[in-house]
């Protein structure tokens, strides 16, 4: 493959490393490539070739496939219109980005009560765009309004609920997956 169809998979590979929590030297001793080279590829400077991209995602601990499927969804855009509600989520909630990324927000809409603790591996921000929200979070219970946000580290159990009919709660969280424990 020449310099031109060579993909551009620096976000992918940043994402990916940063995952599996690497160095760029780790990365580099698993894939005999040097930090510099592979600097210049995070930071799409540098295209790697079909043999170094093989390299490369055998020391990211993944295939060649992957990386280049999630170089092609980083460079995603998408609109979600303000009608469009996803028929596998429940009434009120509704998901404002689409697919598989490392940004995952949510909007709920009306009296929503949680009802149960969260405890994500993932950080999490809440921006109450309209109404109140009370959230409970390691054992201190905190009151929002309007415009207010709360960061919450992954790790932190937390509970929420809506306190006013009108409220619009958007939840944002980055990071490679979400994945939530229920208790």
């Amino acid at each position: 493959m020449d310099e031109k169809e060579a993909p551009r998979v620096g976000a992918a590979v940043k994402r990916r490393r940063r995952a599996l929590q690497l160095t760029l030297a780790v990365v580099s001793s698993r894939s005999s490539l040097s930090v510099p080279f592979l600097s210049q590829v995070e930071n799409d400077r540098a295209r790697p070739s079909r043999r170094s991209l093989e390299l490369l995602a055998e020391a990211l601990e993944t295939t060649v496939g992957e990386l280049l499927a999630a170089a092609e969804a980083s460079r995603t855009v998408d609109v979600v219109r303000s009608d469009e509600h996803s028929p596998v989520l429940p009434a009120g909630v509704r998901a404002l980005v689409r697919g598989r990324h490392q940004l995952h927000a949510l909007e709920f809409t009306g009296e929503q009560d949680a009802g149960r603790e969260f405890q994500h591996r993932n950080d999490e921000l809440l921006y109450v765009a309209d109404g109140a929200v009370e959230v409970e979070a390691e054992g201190r219970a905190y009151r929002l309004g309007r415009g207010d946000t709360l960061y919450l580290s992954g790790g932190v159990r937390h509970r929420w609920r809506a306190t006013e009919a009108d409220t619009r709660l958007l939840v944002v969280a980055v990071a490679e997956h979400v994945e939530a424990e229920v208790e």
